[in-house]
C-alpha cells in the first residue's frame, strides 16, 4: 500500500497565507536545532516535495534549492547554550517562533508539526502532529531545517573532526558515543544531555596550583 503523500488540505481549510513550520535537530548530542516557516505558492509547489524523512539526502538538497527560489521561505535557530539553558523542547519551540517572526510579514496562520505550540507566535497557531507527512508546506519546512542544519553539522565537523558529524549530524551513534570519550566534549556539544553530561561528570578535576 502507497504511502499518503502530503497535500495542501490544511493549508486551504485555514484560509489566506498559511506558513508550515517544522524543526530539525531535537535528538542530536551536538549541535544547534533549526527550524523553518515556509509559505508555499500553490502555483508554483516544486516536483516530489515530500516530508524530509522518506526523501534522500540528493533530494532534499535539490528541494532545498528549489523551496528558497519558488517560496517564502525562514528559517531560524536556538543554539547549544539556549538548548542547555531552556531545554531541548522549549529551545526548539523558540527557534519556530523565530522561524515564523524571520518571514517578513505576519501569515495568517502557522501549521506547526507536532502536538505543541510556540508561545507568543505572531498569527494563529494550529498543531498538526506528523504533520510533515500530511502538509505540503510543513513537509517543504521541514526539508530546510534539514538541509540547513546538515550543512551546519558538516562544516563544524572540520573544525572538529573525529566526532563524524559530516555523517551523523551530532546524533549519537555508537561512533560519536566513542569519539565522545576518546576526544572529549567540544563546545558545540549540549552538555545538558545525558551522555555528553555523565561524561563531564566522569572527568577528573583539574586543580591549580597557585604556586606556579
Amino acid at each position: 500500500m502507497a504511502r499518503p503523500r502530503p497535500d495542501l488540505t490544511y493549508e486551504t481549510a485555514l484560509c489566506g497565507r498559511v506558513c508550515g513550520v517544522d524543526e530539525a535537530g531535537r535528538g542530536p548530542l551536538a549541535g544547534p536545532v533549526s527550524a523553518a516557516a515556509v509559505v508555499l505558492d500553490p502555483s508554483n509547489i516544486p516536483e516530489g516535495l515530500n516530508d524530509s524523512k522518506v526523501l534522500s539526502a540528493a533530494r532534499r538538497e535539490a528541494l532545498f534549492d528549489q523551496i528558497h527560489a519558488r517560496a517564502k521561505v525562514s528559517l531560524a535557530w536556538a543554539s547549544v547554550e539556549e538548548i542547555d539553558r531552556l531545554n531541548i523542547r522549549a529551545a526548539s519551540l523558540l527557534a519556530m517562533r523565530r522561524a515564523v517572526e524571520g518571514l517578513g510579514f505576519v501569515p495568517d496562520a502557522a501549521l506547526i508539526d507536532g502536538n505543541a505550540c510556540p508561545e507568543g507566535l505572531p498569527c494563529r497557531g494550529v498543531t498538526l502532529v506528523k504533520g510533515d507527512a500530511k502538509s505540503l508546506s510543513v513537509a517543504a519546512a521541514s526539508i530546510i531545517a534539514k538541509v540547513a542544519r546538515d550543512k551546519v553539522m558538516t562544516a563544524l565537523a572540520v573544525e572538529f573532526p573525529g566526532y563524524g558529524w559530516e555523517v551523523n549530524a551530532g546524533y549519537p551513534t555508537a561512533a560519536h558515543r566513542a569519539a565522545l570519550l576518546d576526544l572529549g566534549v567540544t563546545p558545540h556539544h549540549r552538555r545538558s544531555f545525558r551522555p555528553v553530561h555523565n561524561i563531564l561528570l566522569s572527568m577528573p578535576i583539574q586543580r591549580i596550583d597557585s604556586n606556579k
